[in-house]
């Protein structure tokens, strides 16, 4: 057997992937302890509009862009208000659960770095909505935007009166872009392809849906980066091993291989 083909000595630093059920039912409890987090903030809707009127003002104050000019070039057809609300509604949660299949898949310690960074955000998020509830822009009539997903549908939302599913006064920080700007990092760090920064193409996108569908304001994102740096500069980014670069002393690991036998079809 060759250097190419022969399986990786003991002792190696290769990389094992975190047992699949135990990710599984950790996966899923940090959905059920997200979900009952964000129940806990519901029903301070006094407060949520109060806090609302502050968030306004201050951007205002501070001179950020208006929300009203991103949903305007939305507002244009019908066809691109539709298209803002089925990415809001379709993207959030299968891009991020792809995100770290594929991590799991094929880069075993990006993962287990990923969801940690992930977990933290959220866990961040959670106690930020219950601190500070807030309701979204389209909600507040101060505004002059319009719920364009009621408008045009799709809607992953019902009546706030009666929605027992979500808490829609849990607009700070945004976790639509806190997970997409995480999504694009992960890929950008695990991966070295000279096309990897276009990920960066979905955080901008998932920015521009939520201010344009009035579900958050600029400062929802602003505060979700802000997370997401601390988590980042807290729980460290792993090395570049010979496993996590894709080859374990001398021996190609999949992903490796898979990336030589495409440039060798296309000489």
């Amino acid at each position: 057997m060759n250097a190419r083909t022969e399986p990786a000595p003991a002792g190696s630093d290769a990389i094992a992937r975190p047992p699949l059920v135990r990710e599984l039912l950790l996966v899923a409890g940090l959905f059920l302890v997200y979900k009952f987090g964000r129940q806990l903030a519901t029903g301070h809707t006094g407060e949520a509009f109060d806090n609302a009127h502050r968030v306004w003002d201050f951007e205002r104050a501070v001179h950020l862009p208006g929300e009203g000019a991103v949903q305007s070039l939305l507002l244009h057809g019908d066809g691109l208000a539709h298209l803002a609300n089925t990415y809001y509604a379709a993207v959030h949660f299968p891009a991020t659960a792809a995100f770290l299949i594929w991590l799991y898949l094929r880069r075993p310690a990006h993962y287990v770095w990923a969801r940690r960074v992930l977990a933290a955000v959220t866990a961040a998020a959670l106690a930020l909505h219950l601190l500070f509830p807030l309701a979204p822009p389209r909600m507040l009539a101060a505004t002059g935007l319009v719920d364009t997903a009621r408008m045009y549908g799709p809607s992953v939302y019902g009546d706030p009166a009666t929605d027992s599913l979500s808490n829609q006064f849990a607009a700070m920080p945004s976790l639509h872009f806190g997970w997409a700007l995480m999504v694009a990092v992960g890929l950008v760090v695990a991966t070295r392809s000279r096309w990897r920064w276009l990920w960066l193409a979905h955080p901008l996108l998932t920015l521009l849906v939520i201010v344009g569908t009035a579900n958050h304001y600029w400062l929802d994102a602003i505060v979700a980066a802000a997370l997401l740096g601390l988590a980042l500069a807290v729980i460290p980014v792993p090395h570049r091993t010979a496993t996590t670069a894709g080859r374990v002393h001398g021996t190609l690991v999949p992903a490796q291989r898979d990336e030589q036998a495409l440039v060798g079809a296309g000489r």
